[in-house]
């Protein structure tokens, strides 16, 4: 049978990987005309680290300002609150220095200075619409006109995307804004600027990434193309997660894991849709606050059991890549996230069977259950599957 699909490249520029941040993120200021520059960063590396200062230092007078009370799961009142010091900064240019909530907290502000977004309940009208065509996209708005250049400090990938996971706190949901030109224009992969980062961080939001090598490799709309970045990019990861935490100042470990994770976003850019286990976990991070790369450590083997009945011979392309050719996917996957010390149960989390018909609902309603490679018709099939994660 042949095979048939669409890839669209996207809005992104550049990737500079193994260069200091400081002096890249400099560079492309300049490159982009930006005299004012806004730098989103993380609370804790602003803090504790002279990584942020670093960077100020090297803008000179083009930095204009800083946010980093950016909480996990990127919550709208934060956004807003991102947005107006932007606003009042007069950014041309927003910089973030962190991990995935700033990352997607960036933009979301992007499309807040676009369209004027002033108070949480405004993002409403901003949602995603399905086109004609069936292809979820923004609604009719004005597009960003505030660029973005990311130096991401973890290994969840969201600086690869168009799309901004934000948390409404009214009702505990995070849902996912999207627009072709919120993608950051660069992503700067500096390994030193990572060496801050937690292990447990690290070595989770690395699973995060691994979830989308593997679920992009499993679902029953891969590609070519696609599994060529993402059986590349699970190789790296696999080999590069153990060294860092074998040795945390490895920073050809850690590069290995940065370009792993850009690699993971292959499926992703190239319209090849995730399954359960970031569906279940997008509810888990946003009603229960389980840190997005635990809950790929805990659901995806899960996952993968529940769906081996459908798709073992992709499995056994996930298994070869990890190095493990003829064994069980959802095996070796599980040995690996033990190896690497992190939860591997809904158990280790305090998360109980009296939670499950909750999770089970709202799972329903994410965008990627929908798409399992193994159909999912109901909250009963997601139970099934929490039960095994239990």
């Amino acid at each position: 049978m042949l095979h048939s699909g669409r890839v669209v490249f996207g809005e992104m520029e550049e990737v500079v990987f193994g260069r200091p941040a400081a002096e890249t993120v400099a560079e492309e200021a300049r490159r982009l005309g930006a005299e004012r520059v806004f730098l989103m960063a993380s609370g804790t590396l602003n803090r504790t680290t002279a990584e942020v200062a670093k960077v100020r230092r090297t803008l000179g007078n083009r930095f204009a300002g800083l946010f980093d009370q950016m909480p996990p799961h990127t919550p709208r009142r934060a956004v807003i609150e991102a947005a107006a010091a932007a606003r009042e900064a007069g950014a041309d240019l927003i910089v973030t220095i962190g991990g995935g909530s700033v990352t997607d907290g960036a933009k979301a502000v992007q499309l807040c200075l676009a369209n004027d977004i002033r108070n949480a309940e405004a993002l409403d009208q901003y949602r995603p619409v399905k086109g004609p065509d069936g292809v979820v996209g923004p609604p009719p708005c004005n597009p960003p006109t505030v660029p973005q250049v990311t130096v991401p400090t973890t290994l969840s990938a969201g600086e690869f995307s168009a799309i901004a996971g934000v948390t409404d706190e009214r009702h505990r949901v995070k849902e996912l804004f999207r627009h072709p030109q919120i993608i950051p224009r660069a992503v700067v992969l500096d390994p030193a600027v990572t060496v801050h980062t937690p292990e447990w961080l690290w070595l989770s939001t690395g699973i995060r990434a691994v979830d989308h090598c593997v679920e992009g490799i499993c679902s029953g709309e891969a590609n070519p193309y696609a599994d060529a970045q993402a059986l590349h990019g699970l190789a790296l990861l696999c080999r590069g997660l153990p060294r860092v935490k074998a040795d945390p100042n490895d920073l050809e470990a850690r590069l290995d894991c940065q370009i792993g994770s850009w690699l993971s976003m292959g499926p992703l850019a190239s319209g090849v849709p995730m399954g359960a286990s970031h569906g279940i976990g997008y509810v888990l991070g946003a009603v229960f606050d389980i840190p997005h790369g635990h809950t790929s450590c805990i659901m995806l083997p899960a996952v993968m059991r529940w769906n081996k009945p459908v798709n073992a011979e992709r499995q056994a392309l996930v298994a070869a890549a990890m190095g493990h050719p003829g064994e069980e996917a959802d095996d070796v996957l599980d040995a690996f996230i033990t190896g690497l010390g992190m939860p591997r149960s809904l158990g280790a989390v305090k998360i109980g069977p009296e939670s499950f018909a909750r999770l089970a609902e709202q799972a329903m309603d994410t965008p990627w259950v929908p798409r399992n490679p193994r159909p999912i018709a109901g909250p009963a099939e997601v139970r099934e599957i929490l039960e095994l994660a239990a």
